[in-house]
């Protein structure tokens, strides 16, 4: 059975790249009208607008840094101005500032976790003020539906990203107790894990022979791509999973199965 989200509205934060990018047009394919955020690189945001409304869909781009809460402000209210409800949250935005322990500055650890932890809390709290405050919409089993974006390393050690793989946990414990306090109102809370995902910013690690020695991470025998992510995202948006709450969907090809143990146990 196909997964549709048609007259449902869904915000795609950090979308002008990479996963979000992917999340926001696999969205649109399912019907959904969307709301690509970016914060730094506006044009290709619209120019996926203007694929999807070619296509017959809806969609805006709103520029705004999510871990200002003036700015997550504001991009909800642009999204309600231009299409009267918000029933989809795609928490994305996320950066790296990579560093050894001894060498990471206080700079490098807050801007991460200002961007991935606190930017999600900000996002989220004001997706469930906005569910509460319009009610049942009638387009969905669901009141709204929130999908945080983490990664493998919220349970992967990674050495030399202290700041990242903190985020990544922080994401996970964040999402689940919201989805506890917020299951009762008809909100349903969910992540995404993804694994080695093959984009254009990290090409250099994912091809050749460093994507050969990455393959030996992945029992699966094969690097992901961006719309493996965005699948799941519309799975989880969609009244196929409504009944999956507080659960972290890894898009890994089993990497998070430890393969360095095949053989050695």
């Amino acid at each position: 059975m196909e997964c549709r989200l048609d007259k449902q509205v869904a915000i795609v934060t950090g979308a002008s790249s990479g996963l979000g990018y992917a999340c926001a047009e696999q969205l649109a394919d399912a019907g959904a009208a969307v709301v690509i955020n970016y914060h730094s690189q506006p044009k290709p945001a619209e120019e996926l607008a203007s694929r999807i409304k070619a296509a017959g869909g809806r969609a805006i781009t709103v520029g705004a840094d999510v871990s200002q809460e003036a700015d997550v402000a504001s991009l909800f209210a642009k999204t309600l101005e231009a299409f009267g409800g918000v029933d989809i949250l795609v928490a994305n935005s996320g950066m790296q500032k990579d560093a050894p322990l001894t060498a990471m500055t206080l700079d490098q650890w807050e801007a991460v976790l200002k961007v991935n932890l606190t930017g999600q809390f900000l996002c989220v709290q004001t997706a469930v003020r906005q569910f509460e405050a319009q009610g049942d919409r009638g387009v969905s089993r669901a009141r709204g539906k929130i999908i945080c974006m983490s990664s493998v390393h919220q349970v992967i050690p990674w050495a030399g990203h202290v700041n990242y793989a903190a985020s990544k946990g922080g994401i996970m414990m964040m999402m689940q107790t919201i989805a506890q306090e917020v299951a009762e109102k008809g909100i349903r809370v969910n992540a995404i894990a993804p694994g080695a995902i093959r984009t254009a910013i990290n090409a250099s690690e994912t091809e050749g022979e460093k994507g050969a020695a990455l393959l030996k991470l992945i029992p699966y025998g094969r690097i992901g791509v961006a719309e493996d992510v965005g699948k799941a995202a519309v799975w989880l948006a969609s009244d196929q999973s409504d009944y999956v709450v507080g659960t972290t969907i890894f898009v890994d090809g089993g990497m998070t199965l430890y393969p360095e143990f095949r053989g050695n146990g």
